[in-house]
C-alpha cells in the first residue's frame, strides 16, 4: 500500500488523502454518538444531566446497569425477546427455504406465476387493520405466536435464497441426486441446507435484527407486560419516560428521578443493543460471502 502510495501521481496522492479524511470524518461522525451513550451509561446521573459527560465516563458508576438487571420488566423482556429472536429466526429461516426451493427448481412450470404473486405482495397488502382482524381471528392476540407466525416469512429474503440456489448450486447436483433414489425433500436437507450456510447466515443475521428490533407488531398484539419485548420497555423509558419505581431502590438517595432516568435510557441502549453486537462476528464471515454472491451473482 505505501509503495503504490508513493509511485502513485500527484493528483492520485491528493486524491487518496482525501478520500481517507472523508473517511475518518464519516467514521467519526457515526462513532461520536455510539461512544457518547457508553460513556454516559457508566457516568454519574447529575453528570449527564448537566452535560459534563463528553467523551468519556464522568465519575464512573454501575448504578444505571444494577438499576436495570434488578428490574423484572426489563428482565422479562429480555427473556422475551430472546425467545421471539431464537425461535422466529428458525420458523423464517425453515420458511424461507420451504418456499425459495420449489421455486427454484426449472421442472416446476407455475414457479415465475407462484413468484409474481409473493413480488405483489411486497408492493400491496390489506392494510393494518385487516392484518390485526386475521391475527385476532386465529386467536393470536396477547401469544407469543403473535410476534412470529404473521411474519413467518420475508419475500424480500426468499428471492434471495431463490437466487443463491439458481446461481449457485449447478443442476447436475439433483440429477445425481435422483439417480441415487433421492427424493425432493431429501434432496432439501441433504445437499441444499448444507451448500446454502453462507446464504442462511446473511437470512438468519437478517431475521434474527429484525426480530430483536421489532416492536411495532408488540404494541398491536401484544397487551401482556409478561409476553413484551424488551424493545416496548425500552420505547417507554425512551419515549413515554415511564420508569417503574422498583428501579430507584438503590439509587434514589444518591439521584433524583430525572438524572436517573437519563442514566437508565442510556444503560438500556447499551443492554439491548449489546447481543447482535456479539451475534455479528461469528456470521461475519458468511455474511461477506453470501452477500458478494448475490450481489455479482444475483
Amino acid at each position: 500500500m505505501n509503495t503504490k502510495f508513493k509511485n502513485s501521481s500527484t493528483g492520485d496522492k491528493i486524491f487518496i488523502i482525501l478520500v481517507y479524511v472523508l473517511l475518518s470524518a464519516v467514521m467519526l461522525i457515526v462513532l461520536y454518538p455510539l461512544i457518547y451513550i457508553v460513556s454516559a451509561s457508566f457516568s454519574d446521573p447529575q453528570a449527564v444531566v448537566s452535560g459534563k459527560v463528553v467523551l468519556w465516563p464522568v465519575d464512573v458508576t454501575l448504578r444505571g446497569y444494577k438499576a436495570v438487571f434488578k428490574n423484572p420488566k426489563i428482565l422479562t423482556g429480555f427473556m422475551n425477546s430472546f425467545f421471539y429472536m431464537g425461535v422466529g429466526t428458525v420458523v423464517n429461516l425453515v420458511m424461507t427455504m420451504l418456499c425459495a426451493y420449489p421455486l427454484s427448481r426449472k421442472e416446476f412450470t407455475a414457479r415465475n406465476k407462484i413468484a409474481a404473486l409473493f413480488v405483489f405482495t411486497m408492493y400491496f397488502s390489506g392494510g393494518l387493520m385487516p392484518s390485526y382482524m386475521i391475527v385476532s381471528k386465529l386467536g393470536l392476540i396477547n401469544t407469543r405466536w403473535a410476534m412470529i407466525i404473521p411474519s413467518a416469512m420475508s419475500t424480500y429474503n426468499m428471492i434471495i435464497a431463490r437466487t443463491y440456489m439458481v446461481n449457485s448450486i449447478p443442476d447436475e447436483l439433483y440429477e445425481a441426486a435422483q439417480i441415487d433414489g433421492c427424493s425432493p425433500f431429501k434432496y432439501l436437507l441433504k445437499v441444499i441446507v448444507p451448500l446454502s450456510k453462507p446464504i442462511l447466515a446473511v437470512l438468519a443475521l437478517y431475521y434474527g435484527i429484525a426480530k430483536w428490533n421489532n416492536y411495532f407488531d408488540a404494541m398491536l398484539y401484544i397487551n401482556d407486560a409478561d409476553l413484551q419485548p424488551l424493545t416496548i420497555v425500552l420505547r417507554e423509558i425512551l419515549i413515554q419516560n415511564q420508569i417503574d419505581p422498583t428501579m430507584l431502590t438503590d439509587a434514589a438517595a444518591m439521584a433524583k428521578l430525572q438524572g436517573m432516568t437519563e442514566l437508565l435510557k442510556y444503560a438500556v441502549i447499551v443492554v439491548a443493543s449489546v447481543p447482535v453486537l456479539a451475534i455479528y462476528p461469528f456470521v461475519q464471515k458468511y455474511f461477506v460471502k453470501g452477500v458478494a454472491i448475490g450481489a455479482v451473482k444475483g
